[in-house]
């Protein structure tokens, strides 16, 4: 196993557009937790990501410095990793393409790894180094995961074909383009920033955007303009755009493979009042299009939405678990079985709200075990959440809404090692799965469950967990409240008072062949896992699941 050593040194992992983004939205905080997942290597979770997928979404600049968009592929096996730093891509951009010919040694390139079907995606930032007619190898600068938000679930297969179709270009959109942006529920985003010196926060990024059908409007045949979303706060692509407004999207046809570039420039609209009229959005983007590049079948790769994967459930139990929890029970509509899960996996679900033209769709942790043939999801109700209101407020015994298959790869990858489970707030969710899972298993393996919250009356799923843990031996609980009430007592309710972070896990676990599983605020994560890292802790046995107030 690779051993990685912990790295902070103080160098920030954003350049200073993406510091302005999150200073204007208040979110500065992300940067401790940022500086330990964004890696200026591949861990081998990473590695195995990349090197299995049929395809990759890249970035770069053409001859004249645009940025654009597309896609490469290829065959099982077209993308090895010969070691942490290096991706070795055995494809280019085809001819027509907007970057045919565009790769060259030290070109600055970004790349984004998503498998639609799981909804799972990584990015990886960096430089062209070697290039052959056939491909290049890729230098890793910047690392990172994404979250699962706003990826319509697809599955792929490959047709035969003999190379990509026609190509032409333009600077104005045709009614056809107008109708294929304005019905696509994806695209793709390329952006970029480099300045003088040397830095690895500087160079290209390949982002993805997705949402209903339609999020994005065409106003004219030169502009376009699409919402931007809560998303993982490290606001990669509004921070080049803010240094460097230049942008390239990119559309696909799913069914038939077809590729739409678009490059331009870009303006964000931070505080109008059309911002109110689109539920969820925090910022509107507009591009001005300076050149439009469209190739039919330009890739043999087609798409289908998930059909299958979507389910009816009905509501048959609600829960109040605390002053601002709640669990949902769903069970099959038709009464039948529903797929299968594993623990600390997540449940895409689909609102019809009224007032709002296009289902919402959000995920949530899955709280129930595996093996009970439903599903239960346990939601903190944000005041500002438009799904969680609805959930908390509207939805009642009885409702019917629509599923996906759960999804996500915050999971147990051991079955044997010692597990530390960690979570403050609704970050129990997942872990109140995973207990589930080791309470029943008949072993004796050293379990940790530990948790904290502020007092007693926002404690959700408490009876529950002391039941799990007397279910067998080798389960240990500790709960730690900020705020205990007057109401709250120790030796009972909660075991200690203050806050879970790296000295208790230090006076609580002495075991280094545990793995450990985060889930809370960036912050608490961040904290923890840095206290983790300079215990010796590798990063491969740190899990982490961070949430947000999306709502």
């Amino acid at each position: 196993m690779l051993t990685i050593e912990p790295s902070d040194s103080g160098t920030s992992p954003f350049h200073r557009g993406e510091h302005m983004a999150q200073a204007r939205m208040g979110v500065r905080d992300i940067e401790h937790w940022a500086r330990k997942v964004v890696r200026d290597h591949m861990p081998e979770q990473h590695r195995d990501f990349h090197t299995a997928l049929p395809f990759l979404v890249m970035a770069a600049r053409d001859g004249q410095g645009r940025p654009w968009a597309t896609l490469v592929e290829g065959p099982d096996g077209f993308v090895t990793a010969p070691d942490t730093k290096t991706l070795s891509i055995a494809a280019l951009p085809a001819r027509g393409d907007a970057l045919y010919k565009a790769i060259r040694p030290q070109s600055d390139i970004g790349i984004l790894g998503i498998e639609l079907a799981t909804r799972r995606r990584n990015r990886v930032n960096g430089r062209a180094g070697r290039v052959t007619p056939t491909g290049f190898d890729f230098r890793v600068d910047q690392t990172f995961g994404n979250c699962p938000q706003y990826i319509r679930e697809r599955a792929w297969t490959r047709v035969e074909s003999s190379g990509p179709g026609p190509t032409t270009r333009g600077q104005r959109l045709t009614s056809d383009q107008t109708r294929w942006i304005e019905t696509a529920d994806t695209f793709f985003i390329a952006s970029g920033f480099r300045e003088r010196g040397d830095s690895p926060t500087f160079g290209m990024d390949a982002s993805h955007r997705g949402g209903d059908r339609s999020f994005v409007k065409v106003l004219d045949d030169r502009r376009l303009r699409f919402p931007d979303y809560a998303g993982n706060n490290h606001f990669n692509t509004i921070g080049n755009l803010l240094l460097d407004p230049k942008a390239g999207f990119l559309f696909v046809d799913f069914e038939s493979g077809s590729l739409l570039q678009l490059t331009g420039t870009a303006s964000i609209d931070w505080d109008s009042d059309e911002i109110a009229q689109v539920p969820g959005a925090r910022r509107l983007v507009t591009l001005e299009l300076d050149e439009i590049v469209e190739t039919r079948s330009a890739v043999s790769l087609r798409w289908n939405s998930d059909a299958e994967s979507v389910r009816s459930i009905r509501l048959i139990e609600k829960i109040r678990e605390s002053a601002d929890v709640t669990s949902f029970v769903f069970e099959a509509r038709d009464g039948g079985p529903l797929a299968g899960f594993e623990p600390g996996q997540h449940l895409p679900i689909e609102l019809e709200i009224p007032g709002i033209a296009e289902p919402v769709r959000r995920t949530y942790s899955l709280s129930n075990g595996p093996n009970e043939h439903r599903y239960r999801i346990t939601i903190k109700r944000e005041p500002n959440g438009i799904a969680s209101r609805f959930l908390h407020d509207h939805l009642e015994t009885g409702a019917i809404i629509n599923s996906r298959r759960p999804a996500g790869d915050f999971v147990m990858t051991c079955d044997r090692c010692p597990l530390v489970l960690v979570s403050a707030g609704v970050g129990v969710t997942p872990m109140m799965s995973i207990l589930h899972k080791v309470a029943d298993e008949r072993s004796n393996r050293p379990v940790w469950f530990i948790h904290g919250v502020r007092d007693g009356q926002h404690h959700p799923l408490a009876g529950e967990v002391r039941d799990l843990a007397a279910r067998r031996s080798g389960i240990t609980t500790h709960v730690v409240y900020s705020q205990p009430t007057p109401e709250d007592e120790i030796g009972v309710d909660y075991v200690s008072h203050g806050r879970v972070d790296g000295t208790l896990l230090a006076k609580l676990i002495d075991d280094a062949s545990a793995h450990y599983f985060l889930c809370g605020p960036v912050g608490f994560m961040a904290e923890i896992q840095a206290d983790l890292e300079r215990r010796g802790i590798s990063p491969e046995h740190i899990h982490t699941e961070s949430f947000g107030p999306a709502g």
